[in-house]
């Protein structure tokens, strides 16, 4: 299919609060998520929202075996997603460096609940439902703040454990998080 542009931090359009999807397993919405997986995979991502290919639906993307933006990463399920609703399982929290495919060169030190359930509907409407623990549920919370108008440096409390990739962890490769 297509590698689409991402939106960068600055676009107004990742502001906005997403619409929710109503028609399923039509041609437009296969095409839309099959560019999504080839955007984020070309670009090696974990997860994808719409709205950063400037897309404003409740639609989100994730997974991958393994992931050299995320190299300790254990698995996550690919997964479509749409009009997803969370529900944390517990209060227990962990902070966590991301980085964002919307915001590159960057990581930052985010609070995340480690676990939670998350239900919505598939490409076909079928409903989803499943529990997440560790880096799938913050994977999640991630790409689900897209929809809401949210990019996780948003949601650092701490800059001083926000800043540039190069700078932070020199050992990475530069192509591993722009």
């Amino acid at each position: 299919m297509t590698v689409r542009d991402i939106l960068k931090m600055g676009d107004p359009r990742l502001l906005r609060m997403a619409e929710p999807v109503t028609e399923f397993d039509t041609p437009a919405m296969r095409a839309l998520i099959a560019d999504m997986f080839d955007t984020m995979h070309a670009a090696n991502g974990a997860g994808l929202a719409a709205p950063q290919i400037g897309v404003n639906l409740q639609l989100v993307i994730f997974g991958f075996k393994d992931n050299q933006r995320y190299p300790d990463a254990p698995p996550v399920p690919q997964t479509v997603l749409i009009n997803p609703l969370l529900t944390p399982l517990s209060d227990e929290m962990d902070e966590a460096f991301e980085g964002c495919l919307s915001v590159p060169g960057l990581r930052g030190v985010v609070e995340r609940f480690t676990r939670l359930r998350y239900e919505g509907v598939d490409q076909f409407g079928a409903p989803i439902v499943r529990d997440a623990e560790g880096f799938h549920a913050r994977v999640v919370q991630h790409e689900v703040d897209h929809l809401h108008g949210v990019l996780y440096p948003m949601r650092i409390t701490d800059f001083s454990r926000f800043g540039y990739t190069s700078v932070m962890f020199p050992d990475m490769q530069p192509d591993e998080d722009d």
